[in-house]
């Protein structure tokens, strides 16, 4: 994400100066009444995903205020969501407090005069949405102003994941890659936020289901790796272990046998494409995630019933 702004390298007594300056009356149009100026940290980073904006803030104990008048000089329409990683914030809009937290996301219209009361130093991704895009993905009678989202499980841990993935590795991504992410991160949220409406929220085994499909697709760019252990598995796609082995119980298997088989049917295209760059089947074994090629010629004989080198032997006749 590139680097918007830090207090890092400031002297301790400009840090707060600064930062109301170049974001306060800048970057986001508020006010900002810290608890302890002299002792101010933040910084922000940002990416943009097509008409989304991924913001990465780290903040200090504060109240923001966006008034009338700020939204004056608004150049955009937009809703903000926020997904707080460490701290508290309550989210002040039309009469309603919503009290967020690392277990609860929230979105408000950006677009109309809030209060945000941040209780200690907060860490927390910011999404600026388009409003008018984001609303036309709800009913007309049931687009929300403001409304807060449990984000320990079902959609709306989905939402947080997906967009701390966007976050960690969307730099690297072209960009009509990252507009499409982006319409995706707007899909999700919208069906996030409308299920706590009313509608009828995914069974935890749809859940379940639609978690499982993002671990694997994870697995699969990682597959090749030979250090990839259980372990990495379970911090690549931020859950527990515990959590890992039950998502894989659904189709009756362990994370281990279902990523060693995966690496088999690899080695096994591998050893049907004559014009594959890995020519020996040690190449091949290690190309695949394995350590030995012993191990790989015992485990692909037990699965498929026959030698690798016969597969081998058989394509290039």
């Amino acid at each position: 994400m590139d680097l918007i702004f830090s207090t890092e390298s400031l002297v301790r007594a400009k840090r707060y100066a600064a930062w109301r300056d170049a974001i306060c009356d800048v970057y986001v149009h508020v006010d900002v009444q810290a608890e302890d100026p002299s002792d101010y940290e933040g910084f922000i980073r940002e990416a943009q995903f097509g008409a989304v904006t991924v913001t990465d803030i780290l903040l200090s104990h504060q109240q923001i205020s966006r008034r009338r008048s700020h939204l004056a000089k608004l150049d955009k329409d937009c809703y903000y969501v926020q997904f707080i990683q460490t701290g508290n914030i309550n989210v002040l809009q039309s009469g309603a407090t919503l009290s967020t937290n690392a277990g609860t996301g929230a979105l408000f219209c950006a677009s109309e005069p809030y209060d945000l009361q941040c209780q200690g130093k907060i860490r927390s991704y910011y999404l600026e949405i388009p409003r008018e895009d984001f609303a036309s993905r709800f009913a007309k009678d049931r687009i929300p102003l403001s409304a807060t989202l449990s984000t320990g499980r079902g959609l709306g841990r989905i939402a947080v994941e997906f967009c701390s993935m966007l976050a960690s590795q969307g730099a690297s991504l072209d960009a009509p890659v990252r507009a499409r992410l982006g319409d995706e991160l707007m899909d999700v949220l919208a069906l996030a936020f409308d299920s706590v409406q009313g509608e009828e929220p995914l069974s935890d085994q749809a859940v379940q289901k639609a978690r499982l499909r993002s671990v694997k697709a994870w697995i699969e760019d990682h597959l090749c790796e030979p250090d990839l252990s259980l372990e990495a598995i379970a911090k690549g796609n931020a859950i527990s272990l515990r959590y890992l082995h039950s998502l894989f119980t659904l189709e009756g298997t362990s994370v281990s046998h279902w990523v060693w088989n995966r690496r088999l049917e690899c080695s096994y295209d591998m050893l049907l494409n004559s014009n594959h760059d890995a020519h020996t089947l040690t190449e091949i074994a290690y190309r695949v995630g394995f350590n030995s090629s012993s191990h790989f010629s015992t485990a692909f004989r037990r699965k498929f019933g026959v030698r690798p080198s016969d597969v081998k032997r058989g394509n290039s006749v």
